[in-house]
């Protein structure tokens, strides 16, 4: 027979998982106005990202001192994979190793939020579409924000490109931070390369398939749905001193501040991926 104690834990997880089925069914949760349902993130989600920064990418984390503990922030990281786990595994993780236990709130591309069920996934964890009316609305409302400025040149880039930043478009997480005088913690990540390595981009098929790339890895397509399994890399992830820009919101319109901002911003990251490689010399170690 199992102790008292094993029994009261295993009494608590069954009277927990049914009190969330119930809630779940008769519609007594929250989501907010951009249809964030916590509850559903912390119970379903995070445990299953856990799974994988933990476990099986041995995620280290540095710099959370850097990250607000309450109010606004903007978080801007490098992104890569040929999947874009980077930016799920960032959200779980600054959520697990924070203090504060914050929220990232990400902005996704489009084609997100054109795609069945991985919209919905990507609202119901926080996320929304990836354009100054939300971002604003979002750092007015005090929340933590991350961006991706590479975009789809960052996730589809070859392996040979790897922690090379792409350019980071027209600066528009930089106008929405000085709109709000919200400051911009860069972030930079190690490990998200080495999980899908891009070796060749079929854009025949990407165009039929209206797909930004249609990926090559070592693994897929020649291993069918098994090419999907992430190679266990390992990742370092740190959060650079915050850029302040209350200073700045009168020039939210000035194309050479917003350039220059963008800049550095951009900068900061890329010397920081290369401080994380030299201490990474194995992508694969322990």
């Amino acid at each position: 027979m199992a102790p008292n104690g094993l029994d009261d834990v295993w009494d608590r997880r069954v009277a927990s998982g049914l009190a969330f089925l119930r809630r779940r069914f008769s519609g007594d949760y929250r989501v907010d106005e951009f249809g964030f349902d916590p509850e559903l993130t912390d119970s379903v989600f995070h445990p299953l990202l856990r799974l994988l920064y933990r476990d099986w990418f041995r995620t280290e984390v540095t710099g959370l001192e850097h990250v607000p503990a309450d109010g606004a922030g903007l978080v801007v990281g490098n992104h890569s994979g040929t999947v874009a786990l980077d930016a799920l595994i960032l959200s779980a993780a600054l959520h697990d190793e924070h203090p504060a236990r914050r929220y990232l709130r990400l902005l996704g591309a489009d084609l997100v939020f054109r795609m069945p069920v991985v919209s919905e996934i990507a609202r119901k964890t926080g996320g929304t579409v990836a354009c100054n009316p939300d971002a604003e609305r979002l750092l007015g409302n005090g929340e933590l924000v991350g961006v991706f400025p590479e975009g789809f040149k960052g996730v589809g880039k070859l392996y040979a490109d790897r922690y090379k930043l792409q350019r980071f478009g027209r600066g528009g997480f930089v106008s929405a931070a000085l709109r709000t005088g919200t400051p911009i913690v860069p972030v930079a990540i190690v490990g998200g390369e080495e999980i899908y390595p891009m070796l060749a981009d079929i854009k025949p098929l990407a165009r039929l398939l209206k797909l930004p790339y249609f990926p090559v890895t070592p693994t897929f397509p020649w291993l069918g749905p098994l090419g999907m399994v992430p190679l266990p890399s390992k990742w370092l992830i740190e959060f650079c001193p915050p850029i302040p820009t209350a200073h700045l919101t009168d020039s939210a319109d000035d194309p050479m501040v917003v350039f220059n901002l963008a800049d550095q911003v951009r900068e900061t990251i890329q010397h920081t991926l290369h401080g994380l490689l030299e201490r990474r010399p194995d992508p694969f170690g322990p």
